[in-house]
């Protein structure tokens, strides 16, 4: 059976654990801020027994913390396996993480999650470019896994991830801003009712998700943004309404926007 380490366990991290390791998996956990306390999730408190042996690690920790992460990691993880960085981040973290692994000798795999992982868990969409796409695809597709590789580089599929999140981002903060003024003038449920229209036979649930999910992890994607920005800026597009979503999330973000903002 196959053995995959995971890395951080807060939400995507304790629902990817559970859902491999109901899928038929040996999991190990390694979190040293939460304790999961799961079924079929053999959680260590030490980084190095926690990767032993493991054919797969999966990094779900923060993408400001995935570098040093991989950094402490990398060192422990057998010969053959295939180290993923599941977290969001730049282009250029991943290949640096890329070139930890390649100077171990490992292969590495670069994932962008497609959908939020409390939707579907483990059966999340991947996007997997990098040495170790095929084999993670290979090794995690016995597990309901969906992942599409990519024959591309380490930081190809970050790169991709974040044009996605050009529009979806922006769409979130974009109903957010409508529905604050529709608030203001006494309509903000025919307005909901008309977005929800416009978003097709599931848009009231999608409203909703929007707008919640951009509230509760506004912090987070303040930095998902910043990359993303980063990328448009490099390819001398304009980024006018991505800089309008980077504002609207440091506006929801609990340490809200940065001096001079």
């Amino acid at each position: 059976m196959t053995t995959i380490a995971i890395l951080g366990l807060g939400e995507a991290g304790r629902l990817y654990a559970q859902g491999l390791a109901g899928a038929g998996a040996v999991v190990r956990g390694y979190d040293p801020h939460h304790w999961l306390n799961a079924p079929g999730v053999a959680q260590s408190a030490d980084l190095a027994e926690a990767l032993a042996g493991a054919e797969v690690v999966l990094s779900l920790v923060s993408g400001h913390a995935a570098a040093s992460v991989a950094r402490s990691a990398l060192p422990h993880v057998r010969d053959g396996a295939v180290y993923a960085d599941l977290n969001s981040g730049s282009p250029a973290m991943k290949e640096e993480i890329a070139e930890f692994a390649a100077g171990q000798g490992l292969l590495m795999a670069d994932a962008a999650v497609l959908a939020p992982v409390a939707r579907a868990g483990h059966r999340t969409p991947l996007l997997v470019s990098g040495t170790g796409a095929r084999a993670l695809g290979e090794r995690l597709a016995p597990f309901g896994v969906p992942i599409a590789v990519l024959d591309a580089a380490a930081g190809e599929a970050a790169r991709l991830r974040l044009l996605r999140s050009v529009f979806m981002k922006g769409l979130a903060t974009l109903v957010i801003e409508g529905l604050g003024a529709a608030r203001a003038a006494g309509a903000e449920e025919w307005l909901h009712a008309q977005i929800a229209d416009e978003l097709g036979p599931e848009g009231d649930a999608l409203v909703h998700r929007l707008v919640e999910g951009t509230h509760a992890h506004a912090g987070r994607r303040v930095h998902e943004v910043r990359a993303a920005l980063t990328e448009i800026e490099a390819t001398g597009q304009p980024a006018d309404m991505t800089r309008a979503t980077l504002a609207w999330l440091e506006r929801l973000a609990p340490e809200g926007p940065p001096p001079g903002r």
